[in-house]
């Protein structure tokens, strides 16, 4: 036996790439029903993955792509988080602070 560990595979609802769980956002509706960014990864309801591309995640939200994935509708102020969200890391690369 190698001892090496399973790396988890997700698939971004919106381009169904397959990526390492820890690269991509995981949004989760909690079983009370409320629905919000997992930065951790861990918290506990139905959870839907985006990879953080600023198209995947406008067409995650124009397609309901996310809603579907969580069987829910999302939040208004979840959606203008991640579009701020993509913008500064969009800002961040043009300016040449990303890390």
């Amino acid at each position: 036996m190698s001892g090496d560990k399973k790396v988890p595979i997700r698939s971004c609802v919106s381009c169904r790439v397959h990526s390492e769980k820890k690269s991509l956002i995981r949004i989760v509706r909690s079983p009370d029903g409320q629905v919000r960014m997992d930065p951790t990864g861990k918290a506990p309801g139905r959870g839907a993955y985006l990879c953080g591309a600023k198209e995947c995640i406008a067409q995650a939200i124009k397609k309901n792509k996310l809603g579907r994935a969580l069987r829910c509708e999302v939040p208004e102020s979840l959606k203008t988080e991640l579009i701020r969200l993509t913008s500064e890391e969009g800002a961040a690369m043009a300016t040449g602070n990303a890390q």
